[in-house]
């Protein structure tokens, strides 16, 4: 019935030049099609109908226009807190167990570096101990050596 009504409102020619030759004719006011009575209720239905839609359609709009606000105003925020996590990190002081372990590795580097240099010294007394000893048995070796007569002299 709804699709008869359609195509009498449209494909017929004859009432669309009768309705536009009407001077101030407002289809809203006129609730018939024509002066046809019978189709006035379902042709109020339509109409209620097309404007629902239309409210429908502008509310969607408008919620689509705000979703597409806080996705952007989303995105903004979460690029300003990675700028300010990464600035947050590179500021970071280091944490208690950081320090911790800071100041045990302090006290166990010194004591490396005084070890290694105490086997340094302690190959150097080594070494002096070794020049000596040959220095020593060098003289003991000359003085123990008979000495030749004609040596005196020279």
């Amino acid at each position: 019935m709804v699709k008869k009504l359609l195509r009498v409102l449209f494909f017929n020619k004859t009432s669309t030049k009768k309705r536009q030759q009407k001077v101030f004719v407002d289809d809203n006011v006129n609730n018939s099609v024509d002066g046809n009575p019978e189709g006035n209720e379902e042709i109020l239905f339509l109409r209620n109908l097309v404007s629902e839609l239309q409210s429908e359609k502008k509310d969607l709009h408008k919620l689509l226009d705000q979703q597409q606000r806080l996705a952007l105003q989303d995105k903004k925020l979460l690029e300003e807190y990675k700028a300010e996590n990464d600035s947050l990190k590179a500021l970071k002081m280091p944490t208690e167990g950081s320090q911790a372990e800071q100041a045990n590795s302090q006290p166990k580097e010194e004591v490396k570096a005084l070890k290694f240099e105490i086997r340094t010294l302690q190959e150097e007394l080594n070494k002096q101990k070794i020049h000596s000893q040959e220095e020593r048995e060098k003289l003991k070796a000359e003085l123990t050596t008979p000495k030749k007569w004609y040596q005196f002299w020279k």
